[in-house]
């Protein structure tokens, strides 16, 4: 029985990527699309939700690499104390949209159990071929029924895989990059899909300079990732010097044209303070409630002057359930007790790939998990969605003892299997002869569990 369920949990797995990314963008549907309100349906894709969630702590007791358990514990800590503070919700939660906000919420909060499959590079490679495979040409259809706005989401798989530009072969390059033009000529309005998509192709300049950089100059890179939010906060709180304020210190007028919630082309401010407003509302709304230690679970928001007009409409009270900025999130529902583990994560994952790995491909994904520690004070919503899906993929690939310890011919051979299956099967021929894995396998679902 285990041997069967082994094998359906493998089939599934691959599945969950284009599960995501439909239930991603669903909500950026155009207006008149047919069937769009049945498709878009909470209680439809809540049970998706749970599914994959089902998935992922099934997959873990197969396939997680056990040599990474005690890397990840800090992993389980996080989840536990989530756990926690949705438990306390359910006392919280006095109406419906406090119950329809644990939900959601809580959900998006146990998504980092990926990180546990994500160990095993077999099942990450799985994943991302079938997107590639399946999702990808997909997006062609997808692309005439949704905002451009929302193009980035959807191919958000492509901007992890632009980390391992250098070993993919020409056609696969190209494919890459014209995906990758696509989303910043789609809507450059769209800022944090530039973002996403162009900071890959910055740390890609460590592997061109890779001879010429040592591991110290990485390591200080990436602790300078870490300690900058938390200098430019301290900074922005004191009134010293507000980042997100660039009139002070950029002058002109910098647009793009976007697209609006409706659909409708505009010209975007892409210089605009959308931040600060947020913190002050966040923060104080902690101070005044007394919940910064704990939070305030994920049944409840914070406090919004902004916004609370327009939410009082529907809940009654002036407040917001989710805000644009992931560590806010993370702070409102499971406070600054959330936030340190949450810290952990990033820092314990980037730590090791920085340090602990044997080709720089491991290193580049270090340094891009230390971005976005510091992308998560700026945006990067920790919702249940591809982003967030795609981003606890990364971070499990850096807690991944097996991976950090490929050669960089290894990350080639294992890269291209995403797109050419002959690579898997040059892969499974190694493997066998190095004596990494004792049986061919066809699958990873005929992957022996690792021990510890």
């Amino acid at each position: 029985m285990s041997t069967v369920n082994k094998q359906i949990v493998s089939h599934v797995i691959p599945v969950t990527i284009f599960l995501m990314t439909v239930y991603t963008v669903l909500p950026f549907l155009k207006p008149g699309v047919p069937m769009a309100s049945s498709l878009n349906n909470t209680a439809l894709w809540w049970a998706v939700s749970i599914f994959i969630l089902i998935v992922f702590f099934l997959s873990r007791f197969y396939f997680f690499d056990k040599k990474n358990e005690d890397n990840t514990l800090i992993v389980w800590i996080y989840l536990l104390w989530n756990a926690v503070c949705i438990v306390r919700g359910i006392f919280v939660a006095e109406i419906y949209w406090d119950w329809k906000a644990l939900i959601s919420n809580a959900m998006a909060l146990m998504l980092p159990v990926v990180i546990f499959s994500a160990t095993n590079k077999m099942v990450v490679q799985s994943l991302l071929s079938f997107y590639m495979k399946y999702a990808l040409p997909l997006f062609l259809i997808f692309a005439m029924i949704i905002r451009t706005d929302a193009f980035g989401f959807y191919l958000i798989p492509v901007s992890f895989l632009l980390l391992f530009l250098p070993v993919f072969t020409r056609r696969q390059k190209i494919i890459l990059l014209i995906v990758t033009a696509v989303v910043f000529l789609a809507d450059m309005g769209a800022r944090s899909n530039v973002i996403k998509f162009g900071s890959p192709l910055l740390i890609l300049l460590l592997y061109y300079f890779r001879k010429q950089l040592s591991r110290k100059v990485l390591e200080i890179t990436r602790v300078a990732l870490f300690t900058a939010p938390l200098f430019l906060f301290i900074m922005g709180v004191a009134g010293i010097f507000n980042v997100f304020n660039t009139d002070e210190y950029v002058r002109g007028t910098y647009s793009a044209m976007g697209t609006d919630e409706e659909g409708n082309r505009v010209e975007v401010n892409v210089m605009a303070d959308t931040r600060t407003f947020i913190y002050i509302e966040v923060l104080n709304s902690a101070v005044n409630n007394n919940y910064w230690l704990l939070g305030r679970t994920p049944a409840r928001g914070n406090d919004s002057d902004t916004f609370g007009v327009i939410e009082a409409e529907l809940t009654g009270r002036d407040e917001r359930l989710a805000n644009e900025i992931g560590l806010a999130n993370v702070f409102t529902w499971t406070g600054v007790v959330g936030v340190i583990l949450y810290l952990l994560i990033f820092y314990r994952a980037s730590y090791l790939a920085v340090n602990k790995s044997e080709n720089i491909f491991a290193s580049m994904l270090g340094i891009y998990v230390a971005f976005r520690w510091l992308y998560s004070w700026i945006e990067d919503v920790n919702q249940f969605n591809i982003n967030y899906f795609i981003l606890m993929i990364i971070i499990g690939l850096c807690f991944s003892e097996s991976f950090r310890k490929m050669s960089d011919k290894d990350i080639l051979i294992w890269a291209r299997g995403m797109f050419d299956a002959r690579y898997i099967r040059l892969q499974q021929y190694l493997l066998k002869k190095r004596k990494y894995e004792t049986p061919e396998y066809s699958s990873i679902a005929d992957m022996p569990q690792q021990k510890s």
